[in-house]
Protein backbone atom coordinates (compact mmCIF):
# COMPACT_ATOMS: atom_id res chain seq x y z
CA UNK A 1 0.00 0.00 0.00
CA UNK A 2 1.19 3.45 -1.25
CA UNK A 3 1.02 7.07 0.51
CA UNK A 4 0.32 9.80 -2.06
CA UNK A 5 2.95 12.37 -0.29
CA UNK A 6 3.29 16.42 -0.77
CA UNK A 7 6.64 17.63 -1.91
CA UNK A 8 8.08 17.89 1.60
CA UNK A 9 7.04 14.20 2.74
CA UNK A 10 8.32 13.01 5.61
CA UNK A 11 10.35 15.89 7.56
CA UNK A 12 12.28 17.46 8.93
CA UNK A 13 15.43 13.99 8.02
CA UNK A 14 18.63 13.66 7.41
CA UNK A 15 18.52 10.05 6.51
CA UNK A 16 17.12 8.02 3.91
CA UNK A 17 15.16 4.82 4.00
CA UNK A 18 18.45 3.32 4.01
CA UNK A 19 20.09 5.20 6.66
CA UNK A 20 22.40 6.79 4.58
CA UNK A 21 23.00 10.87 5.79
CA UNK A 22 21.38 13.19 3.49
CA UNK A 23 23.69 15.06 0.84
CA UNK A 24 21.68 18.41 1.98
CA UNK A 25 20.45 19.65 5.43
CA UNK A 26 16.84 19.61 5.89
CA UNK A 27 14.81 22.84 5.76
CA UNK A 28 14.80 23.71 9.13
CA UNK A 29 19.00 24.17 8.55
CA UNK A 30 19.72 21.96 11.54
CA UNK A 31 21.93 19.15 11.67
CA UNK A 32 19.32 17.32 13.73
CA UNK A 33 16.02 15.07 12.18
CA UNK A 34 13.05 16.32 13.34
CA UNK A 35 11.06 20.16 14.13
CA UNK A 36 8.66 21.20 16.97
CA UNK A 37 5.17 21.08 16.66
CA UNK A 38 4.26 24.81 16.10
CA UNK A 39 0.45 25.02 17.11
CA UNK A 40 -1.81 23.83 19.55
CA UNK A 41 -1.76 21.93 22.73
CA UNK A 42 1.31 19.97 21.78
CA UNK A 43 3.40 23.41 20.74
CA UNK A 44 6.65 22.58 21.43
CA UNK A 45 6.86 19.02 21.20
CA UNK A 46 9.48 17.52 19.50
CA UNK A 47 7.86 15.62 15.93
CA UNK A 48 8.60 14.41 12.90
CA UNK A 49 6.10 15.23 10.23
CA UNK A 50 4.06 12.93 7.46
CA UNK A 51 2.86 15.69 5.08
CA UNK A 52 -0.08 13.88 2.99
CA UNK A 53 -0.88 15.19 -0.61
CA UNK A 54 -4.91 16.47 -1.88
CA UNK A 55 -7.37 18.52 0.08
CA UNK A 56 -11.31 18.51 -0.51
CA UNK A 57 -11.38 22.08 0.34
CA UNK A 58 -9.48 25.11 -1.56
CA UNK A 59 -9.32 27.79 1.60
CA UNK A 60 -8.40 31.43 0.87
CA UNK A 61 -9.30 34.14 3.66
CA UNK A 62 -9.70 37.42 3.09
CA UNK A 63 -6.95 39.78 5.09
CA UNK A 64 -7.72 43.02 7.17
CA UNK A 65 -6.02 45.03 4.55
CA UNK A 66 -8.12 43.81 1.79
CA UNK A 67 -5.70 41.20 0.06
CA UNK A 68 -6.40 37.66 0.24
CA UNK A 69 -4.30 34.56 1.96
CA UNK A 70 -4.15 31.29 0.40
CA UNK A 71 -3.59 28.46 2.47
CA UNK A 72 0.15 28.32 3.62
CA UNK A 73 0.31 24.82 2.67
CA UNK A 74 -1.72 25.23 -1.04
CA UNK A 75 1.35 23.14 -2.24
CA UNK A 76 -0.05 20.39 -0.59
CA UNK A 77 -3.62 20.87 -0.91
CA UNK A 78 -5.39 22.20 -4.25
CA UNK A 79 -2.29 23.19 -6.02
CA UNK A 80 -0.10 19.89 -5.35
CA UNK A 81 3.43 20.47 -6.77
CA UNK A 82 5.90 17.43 -7.05
CA UNK A 83 4.00 15.19 -5.02
CA UNK A 84 5.41 11.80 -5.18
CA UNK A 85 4.09 7.94 -3.96
CA UNK A 86 6.24 6.21 -1.36
CA UNK A 87 5.27 2.69 0.14
CA UNK A 88 4.25 2.48 3.27
CA UNK A 89 7.14 0.47 4.80
CA UNK A 90 9.63 2.74 2.89
CA UNK A 91 7.82 5.75 4.82
CA UNK A 92 8.13 3.68 8.16
CA UNK A 93 11.89 2.77 7.58
CA UNK A 94 12.78 6.69 6.89
CA UNK A 95 10.95 7.78 10.15
CA UNK A 96 13.05 4.68 11.60
CA UNK A 97 16.28 6.10 10.44
CA UNK A 98 15.25 9.52 11.83
CA UNK A 99 13.58 9.05 15.03
CA UNK A 100 15.94 10.01 17.50
CA UNK A 101 14.30 10.87 20.86
CA UNK A 102 11.26 11.88 19.13
CA UNK A 103 8.45 10.27 20.37
CA UNK A 104 5.82 12.18 18.00
CA UNK A 105 4.65 11.63 14.53
CA UNK A 106 2.51 14.44 13.15
CA UNK A 107 0.21 13.32 10.23
CA UNK A 108 -0.88 16.59 8.21
CA UNK A 109 -1.86 17.58 4.69
CA UNK A 110 -3.64 18.29 2.37
CA UNK A 111 -5.99 16.17 4.29
CA UNK A 112 -5.35 13.02 5.79
CA UNK A 113 -8.79 10.81 5.94
CA UNK A 114 -8.98 11.77 2.33
CA UNK A 115 -6.49 8.58 2.83
CA UNK A 116 -7.48 6.68 5.36
CA UNK A 117 -6.82 3.39 4.68
CA UNK A 118 -3.29 4.16 4.22
CA UNK A 119 -3.11 6.43 7.37
CA UNK A 120 -4.14 3.48 9.04
CA UNK A 121 -1.44 1.26 8.07
CA UNK A 122 1.11 3.54 8.72
CA UNK A 123 -0.10 4.02 12.21
CA UNK A 124 -0.58 0.51 12.58
CA UNK A 125 2.96 -0.70 10.95
CA UNK A 126 4.63 2.53 13.08
CA UNK A 127 3.24 1.10 16.58
CA UNK A 128 4.10 -2.26 16.06
CA UNK A 129 7.93 -0.79 15.75
CA UNK A 130 8.37 1.57 18.43
CA UNK A 131 5.64 3.79 20.51
CA UNK A 132 4.67 6.87 18.92
CA UNK A 133 2.48 9.12 20.07
CA UNK A 134 0.57 10.07 16.68
CA UNK A 135 -1.25 13.27 16.33
CA UNK A 136 -3.69 13.78 12.64
CA UNK A 137 -4.16 17.06 11.44
CA UNK A 138 -7.74 17.39 9.37
CA UNK A 139 -10.36 19.57 8.47
CA UNK A 140 -12.90 17.16 10.16
CA UNK A 141 -15.36 17.16 7.63
CA UNK A 142 -14.27 13.30 6.86
CA UNK A 143 -14.43 10.86 9.73
CA UNK A 144 -13.44 7.08 9.62
CA UNK A 145 -13.69 5.17 12.84
CA UNK A 146 -11.15 2.26 11.76
CA UNK A 147 -8.52 5.18 11.19
CA UNK A 148 -9.35 7.07 14.21
CA UNK A 149 -8.70 3.94 16.34
CA UNK A 150 -5.09 4.19 15.70
CA UNK A 151 -4.59 7.78 15.97
CA UNK A 152 -4.01 9.35 19.38
CA UNK A 153 -4.94 13.00 19.18
CA UNK A 154 -7.29 14.66 16.54
CA UNK A 155 -6.21 18.11 15.85
CA UNK A 156 -9.82 19.50 14.06
CA UNK A 157 -9.48 22.83 12.01
CA UNK A 158 -13.15 23.46 10.83
CA UNK A 159 -13.31 26.00 8.11
CA UNK A 160 -15.54 29.42 8.55
CA UNK A 161 -17.35 31.11 6.17
CA UNK A 162 -14.35 33.56 5.40
CA UNK A 163 -12.31 30.55 3.93
CA UNK A 164 -14.37 30.50 1.15
CA UNK A 165 -11.92 31.14 -2.14
CA UNK A 166 -13.28 33.14 -5.09
CA UNK A 167 -15.18 31.41 -8.06
CA UNK A 168 -14.72 28.96 -9.45
CA UNK A 169 -14.01 27.26 -6.61
CA UNK A 170 -16.27 28.99 -4.12
CA UNK A 171 -19.51 26.70 -4.82
CA UNK A 172 -18.10 23.03 -4.07
CA UNK A 173 -15.78 24.65 -0.90
CA UNK A 174 -19.21 26.01 0.91
CA UNK A 175 -20.91 23.21 0.91
CA UNK A 176 -18.31 20.91 2.43
CA UNK A 177 -16.12 22.96 4.28
CA UNK A 178 -18.33 21.91 7.64
CA UNK A 179 -19.28 18.50 8.74
CA UNK A 180 -20.62 19.03 12.26
CA UNK A 181 -21.55 15.37 12.37
CA UNK A 182 -17.95 14.48 12.01
CA UNK A 183 -16.25 16.57 14.26
CA UNK A 184 -19.02 15.55 17.25
CA UNK A 185 -17.79 11.86 15.74
CA UNK A 186 -14.02 12.77 16.39
CA UNK A 187 -14.89 14.34 20.04
CA UNK A 188 -16.96 11.20 20.94
CA UNK A 189 -14.40 8.69 19.88
CA UNK A 190 -11.76 10.85 21.91
CA UNK A 191 -13.92 10.97 24.67
CA UNK A 192 -15.17 7.16 24.96
CA UNK A 193 -11.36 5.86 24.19
CA UNK A 194 -9.87 8.69 26.95
CA UNK A 195 -7.61 10.58 23.70
CA UNK A 196 -7.19 14.29 23.28
CA UNK A 197 -8.27 16.87 20.92
CA UNK A 198 -8.54 20.32 19.96
CA UNK A 199 -10.84 22.43 17.52
CA UNK A 200 -9.03 24.93 16.13
CA UNK A 201 -9.78 28.13 14.10
CA UNK A 202 -8.58 30.84 11.91
CA UNK A 203 -9.89 34.45 13.21
CA UNK A 204 -9.78 36.54 10.46
CA UNK A 205 -12.77 38.77 11.00
CA UNK A 206 -15.66 39.70 13.53
CA UNK A 207 -17.83 36.86 11.99
CA UNK A 208 -15.85 34.40 12.54
CA UNK A 209 -16.42 34.72 16.39
CA UNK A 210 -20.11 34.39 15.67
CA UNK A 211 -20.01 31.18 13.72
CA UNK A 212 -17.60 29.35 15.96
CA UNK A 213 -20.04 30.21 19.03
CA UNK A 214 -22.70 28.56 16.56
CA UNK A 215 -20.97 25.75 16.12
CA UNK A 216 -20.35 24.40 19.60
CA UNK A 217 -23.34 24.86 20.26
CA UNK A 218 -24.39 22.26 17.94
CA UNK A 219 -21.80 19.95 19.43
CA UNK A 220 -21.38 18.33 23.10
CA UNK A 221 -18.49 16.74 24.99
CA UNK A 222 -15.99 20.10 24.39
CA UNK A 223 -14.39 22.03 27.23
CA UNK A 224 -13.49 25.43 26.99
CA UNK A 225 -9.99 24.10 26.76
CA UNK A 226 -10.06 22.44 23.87
CA UNK A 227 -11.35 25.25 21.42
CA UNK A 228 -8.22 27.45 20.11
CA UNK A 229 -8.07 30.79 18.05
CA UNK A 230 -5.55 31.32 15.86
CA UNK A 231 -4.67 34.26 13.95
CA UNK A 232 -4.62 34.37 10.21
CA UNK A 233 -1.55 34.78 8.28
CA UNK A 234 1.28 32.80 6.65
CA UNK A 235 4.29 35.58 7.57
CA UNK A 236 5.06 37.48 11.17
CA UNK A 237 4.20 40.29 9.20
CA UNK A 238 0.24 38.92 8.17
CA UNK A 239 0.19 37.64 11.51
CA UNK A 240 0.53 41.15 13.05
CA UNK A 241 -2.60 42.46 11.84
CA UNK A 242 -4.88 39.66 13.61
CA UNK A 243 -3.25 38.85 16.69
CA UNK A 244 -4.38 41.43 18.50
CA UNK A 245 -8.30 40.79 17.49
CA UNK A 246 -7.45 37.11 18.32
CA UNK A 247 -6.34 37.53 21.69
CA UNK A 248 -8.93 39.61 23.18
CA UNK A 249 -11.60 37.46 22.23
CA UNK A 250 -9.61 34.29 23.27
CA UNK A 251 -9.48 35.75 27.04
CA UNK A 252 -13.45 37.11 26.77
CA UNK A 253 -14.67 33.72 25.39
CA UNK A 254 -12.04 31.35 28.08
CA UNK A 255 -10.74 29.67 24.60
CA UNK A 256 -6.86 29.29 23.92
CA UNK A 257 -4.76 31.26 22.44
CA UNK A 258 -2.79 29.15 19.58
CA UNK A 259 0.59 30.69 18.44
CA UNK A 260 2.05 29.77 15.03
CA UNK A 261 5.66 29.01 16.56
CA UNK A 262 6.92 27.93 13.76
CA UNK A 263 6.27 31.23 11.49
CA UNK A 264 8.30 32.58 14.07
CA UNK A 265 11.55 30.40 14.25
CA UNK A 266 11.52 29.70 10.29
CA UNK A 267 9.28 32.49 8.80
CA UNK A 268 7.04 31.27 5.68
CA UNK A 269 9.07 27.93 5.31
CA UNK A 270 8.03 25.03 3.61
CA UNK A 271 9.66 21.57 5.12
CA UNK A 272 10.43 22.71 8.74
Amino acid sequence: MNLHLAKDGIFPVTRDKEGELLKELPASGLLVPGTIQGEGKLNGIPSLFVRLAGCNLHCTWRTPAGGTCECDTAYAAYRVENGFTLAIEEAVRVIGHNRGNIDHIVITGGEPFLQAEAVRELCRQLKSMTPFHITVETNATIFDEACARELDFFSMSPKLSGSVPPPPHAERHNTIRLNPEAIQSFITHARKHGKDFQLKFVYSNESDITEIKQLLARLKDWKKEDILLMPMGATPEELKLTIPKTLEHCIRNGWRYCDRLHISLFGNKQGV
